[in-house]
């Protein structure tokens, strides 16, 4: 396997003992790996001297691996079997990936459960496989360094991140050999690395432009501990846009008739065009040559060329900022995340939008890995900062007439653990269902499911007797763990929610507007159900009373119980809530007597054979 050729003819392997902990940065377009001592982090540098390694994987048809610059080389010169920016890919569907790939440059095979597998160098991978090769590679360039075996790590994760892309990473490293001390968010980590976490208070901005992607978050800092208040991004938003917007306009310049693009053509024209972006964050113009021609390109022209770009990230952030209800005097710093940062007009930008200077003392491309490496230490050295990252959306279950009963809500700290208590539906019920669902909307029809379990073993008692508690718990990497125990048996199922795919970010944000848009239809729908449940289950224990007792009914009684229950089913099918509170109640008016000769009936059994002065009145 050759990884940035790192291993060198005869080396031997580094031993089991003396292990160390690093912090990694898993990139959609560029990963780093760092090390911290002493409260001090650097990042580690490859055998050529470089910090950043490519997100970029080789697979040749004869098995070799090649991860990093020879890949992305590779790429660039359009040859097949080279995968990038696999980071999007975790823990996505088939379906997903189509979306975010378009006109893929391989093949996407769908197998059981959801995963998917792409086709490179005569092989199937998986996004899982693919990370953990990338992985892999910084595990031995962090163990070239430093000398020692690498066997733990923090990872850091985008914040809009859900189970599916966390788990996703997780196996990956597992793939790699590292065990996972914690995902940490990418916005949180970049707050440690300025030590925000050490006496410093107030809310402070996250500006992260990548590569390929975009997050602005807004954490709020006290006594130490982190928490996130709101998210936003685009992950199809970032440096590579303004890559191929400068190619496009080059192409322009040119003159499209005059050239036909074959592939390995498509990528020279993007790496020229990247050329001419890292020359103009330093100089105000650059000369461009490209197929034997040559033209020139202003900083101004290139500002031109990308402002719709920029200006679409301070959207972004205005609308974080509406979502945690703040004004710009309530931010304290901004902190700049991501290599496309350095571009002028970005700082400007961001600068103009929050009216203040943003920090930049940190290296942009390194900051994450940096703050990585520091939560890595804490962890390893008994000093862990509290890091309160929030559920990005309510996690709950379906009830009786598909109704979602939310235990955790929306932004909400983790890691967090919430019990409810459920009882069963009908007589005799020995199993209950337990439908697991994600999303802010009161039907679950209109959530997300996420997982399906079955607790049997309950006692077959009467409806509503029974006490099944079932407990939710997030933990700090914001994965979810489901229990349900019956309480007088012990009977216990547990399950670690774990789906074959994630949401899309975009879908999560129009989750979470078309709860904004349908809250008063929601709410309206679920006080229906309600009712209609409610008088449903009144009609069946109802009926189990009158089979229990029907010699306590008096004469014409059943008759008129009947009547009502008629009218009562008749306003059930309805969509009258009011129509049923008031047919339910009259039911409960006319059945009152014979419920008070069952009572009366229940007593005098209890009481059998008991003498006055056995009982202890208190």
């Amino acid at each position: 396997m050759n990884l940035l050729q790192i291993y060198e003819p005869g080396q031997t392997p580094l031993p089991h003992s003396d292990m160390a902990a690093v912090g990694i940065d898993l990139g959609t377009t560029h990963s780093v790996v760092a090390i911290a001592g002493d409260g001090n982090a650097e990042v580690i540098h490859n055998i050529h001297g470089h910090a950043l390694v490519p997100s970029v994987v080789y697979y040749a048809p004869g098995g070799n691996i090649e991860v990093g610059y020879s890949a992305k080389a590779r790429g660039d010169r359009g040859e097949k079997n080279v995968i990038s920016s696999v980071k999007r890919l975790m823990g996505r569907g088939a379906g997903d990936i189509k979306k975010i790939l378009g006109n893929s440059p391989y093949d996407i095979v769908e197998s059981s459960g959801g995963m998917v597998r792409l086709h490179a160098g005569g092989r199937e991978l998986s996004p899982v496989e693919i990370s953990a090769d990338i992985l892999r590679a910084l595990k031995a360039i962090a163990e070239k360094a430093i000398g020692k075996e690498v066997s733990k790590a923090v990872i850091t994760v985008p914040a809009y991140f859900d189970d599916a892309a966390r788990a996703a990473t997780k196996d990956a490293a597992k793939l790699a050999g590292l065990e996972v001390l914690r995902l940490v968010n990418e916005p949180t980590a970049a707050a440690l690395a300025y030590k925000l976490d050490t006496g410093v208070e107030g809310i402070y901005a996250v500006y992260d432009l990548g590569g390929g992607t975009f997050d602005i978050s807004l954490l709020k800092l006290q006594q130490g501990v982190f928490q996130v208040l709101a998210t936003g991004g685009d992950t199809s938003l970032g440096g590579d846009d303004f890559d191929q917007a400068i190619a496009a306009w080059l192409l322009a310049e040119i003159g499209n008739g005059e050239l036909a693009l074959a592939s390995d053509q498509v990528g020279e024209l993007v790496a020229v065009a990247r050329e001419a972006k890292h020359a103009l964050t330093a100089a105000d113009k650059t000369q461009i040559t490209y197929r034997e021609k040559s033209l020139t390109l202003s900083r101004d022209q290139f500002e031109e060329i990308i402002y719709p770009y920029v200006e679409k990230t301070i959207r972004v952030c205005e609308q974080a900022m509406e979502d945690a209800k703040l004004t710009i005097s309530d931010i304290k710093g901004i902190v700049m995340v991501g290599g496309s940062t350095r571009v002028p007009l970005v700082f400007q930008e961001v600068k103009k939008f929050f009216a203040q200077e943003p920090l930049t003392d940190v290296n942009p491309d390194e900051v994450v890995a940096i703050g990585a490496a520091l939560q890595a230490q804490g962890l390893t050295e008994g000093s862990d900062n509290l890091l309160l990252d929030v559920i990005p959306l309510s996690l709950g279950l379906e009830t009786m007439g598909g109704l979602t009963e939310k235990l955790i809500y929306r932004n909400t700290p983790i890691p967090v653990s919430v019990s409810q208590e459920f009882t069963t539906y009908h007589d005799g019920q020995s199993g209950i269902k337990i439908h697991v669902v994600q999303g802010e909307r009161e039907m679950s029809e209109h959530n997300r499911s996420l997982a399906n379990f079955e607790l049997t073993g309950i006692p077959q008692l009467p409806a509503g007797i029974p006490r099944v508690n079932v407990t939710f718990s997030v933990d700090a990497d914001g994965l979810l763990t489901v229990s349900a125990e019956e309480k007088t048996t012990g009977q216990k199922q547990v399950i670690n929610v774990k789906p074959s795919y994630g949401i899309e970010p975009e879908i999560m944000e129009k989750m979470l507007q078309d709860s904004m848009e349908n809250a008063r239809n929601d709410i309206t729908e679920r006080m229906l159900v309600e009712a209609r449940v409610d008088a449903n289950r009144s009609i069946v224990e109802l009926d189990s009373a009158l089979k229990q007792d029907a010699d306590l009914l008096l004469e014409g009684e059943w008759r008129r119980i009947e009547r009502q229950v008629a009218v009562l089913r008749n306003a059930i099918e309805g969509d009258d809530r009011d129509y049923i509170d008031a047919e339910l109640q009259e039911l409960g008016r006319i059945a009152q007597p014979f419920a008070e000769r069952r009572m009366d009936r229940a007593i005098g059994s209890a009481l059998k054979g008991v003498k006055v002065d056995d009982i202890d009145i208190k």
